[in-house]
């Protein structure tokens, strides 16, 4: 009887230590250890189960079991600190976004540890943030998901050949046609850019010269082509034989002479018109400017 008595009380005294915890994490949910957010979490759940939706209650709770597996978000974002150039922050952030969701979709009817449940959806939702924003230029998934292929692929041929190994020699271990292995090689090179702004000097230069000086040139056609586009309406608004000169002259490429012959006149009286016809093109273009 005594040995039972001493089970009791032990069994009541480990409930009040669970309910004083519960109690804790419902007012302070950040103080919450993580190696106690596991059983507290169940209670909790428990308790949102039956709450509606949408009210006080509801969100307050929801957010408690937000904060008390804060650290199982930044445990899974630790293993991503390597992957760029992202602040932790920013990947704690986004990795929270997967721990939400994971709160709002879990079923203690499950049975299964709410942390096994979870991972997946904070690192699958971390995951997509790099693939959607580590890239430079984007790609389409299945070249995203080739790269890193690739490098692994790379990685063990060349270990193993102590040399860089060929397209065929990675199409081979990867699995894929060399054409695949080709394109993807040619997709990792959009993963990173280099600004125009990016300065190119030496180490003892001081100049400000920048790649966008090495690179590119300007394109005179685009001026043409902005000229086209204003002169559209201007020439739409011609009548129909000056419209007829300034196709013979400009687009046939004929000389005055053949002009002159085509529509009856002499060729000086073309090359007034034609004069005249330009002039107006041009005010024309002047006013819209």
């Amino acid at each position: 009887m005594r040995t039972v008595a001493v089970d009791e009380q032990t069994h009541t005294a480990t409930e009040a230590v669970a309910e004083d915890l519960i109690e804790r994490a419902y007012v302070d949910p950040a103080s919450v250890r993580p190696k106690d957010a596991r059983e507290i979490g169940r209670s909790f759940f428990d308790r949102l189960a039956h709450l509606e939706e949408g009210t006080h209650e509801y969100s307050y709770v929801r957010g408690c079991l937000i904060e008390m597996n804060l650290s199982l978000v930044r445990y899974a974002a630790s293993r991503f600190k390597h992957r760029g150039v992202q602040e932790m922050e920013d990947i704690v952030q986004v990795g929270t976004i997967g721990l939400i969701k994971a709160i709002d979709r879990f079923e203690l009817s499950r049975e299964v540890e709410f942390t096994s449940f979870a991972v997946p959806y904070i690192t699958g939702e971390i995951k997509r943030f790099f693939r959607d924003t580590s890239w430079a230029v984007h790609v389409p998934r299945r070249l995203q998901e080739a790269r890193t292929e690739l490098t692994k692929a790379q990685e063990e041929l060349s270990s193993r050949l102590g040399r860089s190994p060929s397209t065929a020699e990675l199409a081979e271990l990867m699995q894929l046609d060399a054409s695949e292995v080709s394109e993807a090689q040619k997709a990792s090179n959009g993963y990173t850019s280099i600004s125009l702004d990016a300065a190119v000097s030496g180490k003892d230069d001081e100049s400000d010269t920048v790649l966008a000086d090495f690179i590119g040139v300007d394109e005179e056609r685009f001026e043409l082509v902005e000229s086209f586009q204003s002169l559209g309406p201007l020439i739409a608004d011609l009548g129909e034989r000056e419209r007829r000169l300034i196709h013979l002259r400009f687009v046939e490429e004929r000389t005055q002479s053949d002009i002159a012959a085509e529509i009856g006149c002499s060729q000086m009286h073309v090359s007034r018109l034609i004069s005249k016809l330009l002039a107006k093109l041009r005010s024309g273009l002047t006013a819209a400017e």
